[in-house]
């Protein structure tokens, strides 16, 4: 097929300190809304599952058929993944019996098989290079199972091990910190060490999120998951405004790059 030179735009936001913000926030939805659906409003896991992993795949279909980072669309897909993270993980511990530590286990090695086989196709795991749509299904796929991952992890340490939602919170924000001061004066590898604090961000944000949502005797503050979800969906539309309006997280232009007609029209 013929080549073409183009500068084409990264689907995914510049890191800044709103990413890793939003990220958080959006994990911490992500477990609160879950337990909405399921518990509160009696939807049941099954149906709860169906019904989000619908929406999901409606906002995955919008997002592939961007052509450049949006915000909203991009953020939206971040939340909904989020929850139909928990939900995969919470059906399998609650509908199947799978105990946490085979779900931990499980989860890790389906989040390395897909870094593997992105790498080998596409000799980068970098997310400033998500510019056609099979980079960026890798992409998604990753992040689907570092929220499922997540997920499963933060219960075992936090319930499981019976460490506690905020010692939990505590310790998942410690070793994120250890990551970037790893990153920042040691030199770890970028893409290393933001894979690392991205797989974190999911327990630090869901035992956030229990912390608040669940009774004090179980060790929350009783907000409910009302409450939380309300709280931090708030916030993620507010600071989504704000990046909307201020661009400050909006791609930087790539350097000009040889493409086929597949690509150019997102079929790879």
């Amino acid at each position: 097929m013929q080549n073409s030179t183009k500068t084409l735009l990264s689907k995914v936001p510049e890191i800044t300190i709103y990413f890793w913000i939003i990220k958080i926030l959006c994990t911490t939805v992500g477990e609160t809304a879950a337990d909405y659906l399921n518990m509160t409003l009696g939807f049941g896991l099954t149906n709860t599952t169906y019904v989000m992993g619908a929406i999901l795949i409606a906002f995955l279909v919008a997002q592939f058929r961007m052509k450049k980072y949006n915000p909203s669309t991009y953020w939206m897909v971040v939340v909904l993944l989020s929850v139909v993270g928990t939900l995969i993980t919470d059906n399998l511990s609650d509908n199947l019996g799978v105990p946490l530590v085979a779900s931990t286990i499980g989860f890790s090695i389906a989040l390395a098989i897909t870094f593997f086989i992105w790498y080998k196709s596409e000799k980068t795991l970098s997310i400033h290079s998500i510019r056609t749509s099979r980079r960026e299904s890798f992409y998604w796929l990753a992040i689907l199972f570092t929220f499922a991952l997540g997920t499963a992890g933060g219960d075992l340490v936090a319930e499981q091990f019976a460490i506690g939602y905020f010692p939990s919170a505590l310790i998942f924000a410690g070793i994120i910190a250890t990551i970037a001061f790893a990153h920042y004066k040691f030199k770890l590898n970028a893409v290393l060490a933001f894979w690392l604090a991205y797989i974190l961000t999911r327990p630090l944000g869901a035992s956030i999120g229990d912390f608040m949502s669940q009774a004090t005797s179980d060790g929350g503050l009783n907000l409910g998951t009302i409450g939380t979800s309300a709280i931090f969906l708030t916030a993620i539309a507010c600071l989504v405004m704000y990046i909307s309006y201020s661009k400050v997280d909006s791609p930087k232009l790539l350097k000009p790059v040889a493409i086929t007609a597949d690509e150019e029209d997102g079929v790879v």
